[in-house]
Parts: structure tokens; C-alpha cells; sequence
């Protein structure tokens, strides 16, 4: 099993800057690969970023060139920085984490981006 726990949410100005951290604990080796996905009101939940084992990362369009997805191996944390925020990244932000057996989430952390 794996647990995840998400941080770094909040209010931002457009054109600010937040960092998400999702520390996981339990069976790390498990873990294929790791990912943010976010859901805006009345929208369908969608993959922002996603990092494998080996570290290959990948990015949705809407993002691309302002978030970046990385991970402290040593704290077991996964971080996606976003910079540039634009009043569309308002969404819950939640942290998930595949391995072989189940697809892991976080309880999600609301970050809004106005002015």
C-alpha cells in the first residue's frame, strides 16, 4: 500500500507561483510512476504531469513550458512547481501514484488562481 499526502495549495495571483509536494510512504518500490491530475469545476478530471521510474516526464499542452513535475527520491516526494498560473489552473490538484496492484490518490488540494 501507499499513502500520499499533498501540500502547497493555496491563492495566487495570475502570474504567481505555487509548488505542490506529495509525500509518499508505504511500499515506495511499488510505485511504477507518478502523476498530478487536476478537475476544475465542471470539468472532467485531466493528467497535468506525470514522471516514470526512470524519470521521463510528460506534460499535458495547456501547461507545457510552466509546471514542472520532479521527485526527491531521498523524501520521497513528488513536487510539481507551477509558474505562470493562469486563472484556468484554478482546479483540486491531487497527487496519484501507480503500481502493479492499484492506482493510488491523494485527497486532493485546492489551489485558485485570482486576482
Amino acid at each position: 500500500q501507499v499513502q500520499l499526502v499533498e501540500s502547497g495549495g493555496g491563492l495566487v495571483q495570475p502570474g504567481g507561483s505555487l509548488r505542490l509536494s506529495c509525500a509518499a510512504s508505504g511500499s515506495i518500490f511499488a510505485i511504477r510512476n507518478s502523476g498530478w491530475y487536476r478537475r476544475a469545476p465542471g470539468k472532467q478530471r485531466e493528467l497535468v504531469a506525470s514522471i516514470t521510474r526512470g524519470g521521463r516526464t510528460n506534460y499535458a499542452d495547456s501547461v507545457k513550458g510552466r509546471f514542472t513535475i520532479s521527485r526527491d527520491n531521498v523524501k520521497n516526494t513528488v513536487y510539481l512547481q507551477m509558474n505562470s498560473l493562469k486563472p484556468d489552473d484554478t482546479a483540486v490538484y491531487y497527487c496519484n501514484a501507480l503500481t502493479e496492484n492499484y492506482n493510488y490518490w491523494g485527497q486532493g488540494t485546492q489551489v485558485t488562481v485570482s486576482s
